[in-house]
């Protein structure tokens, strides 16, 4: 799966990219490696972060899931047949 950015995106991360690299690296690089550089980190690192997001997405949903699951337990009304 390829991460893809509208135009209006790329134009801002690149912008971030060229202005990061000239503030912190002291490095100045043109538009083109620029955009080279975002698809290398789109492509490359950024699967990781795409992953990473889609896990802690897991693990809230498990734990709103939860909550539910005890909510309704708490309202259930106790039978012969409800175990409690």
């Amino acid at each position: 799966m390829k991460i893809e950015f509208t135009q209006r995106e790329q134009e801002l991360l690149t912008h971030k990219l060229k202005e990061y690299l000239n503030n912190e690296l002291n490095c100045d690089i043109g538009q083109f490696d620029a955009e080279f550089l975002l698809e290398f980190i789109s492509k490359d690192i950024g699967v990781y972060y795409y992953n990473k997001g889609l896990q802690d997405a897991q693990e809230l949903f498990k734990s709103k899931i939860e909550m539910v699951t005890d909510a309704i337990y708490e309202i259930e009304i106790p039978t012969e047949f409800s175990g409690r």
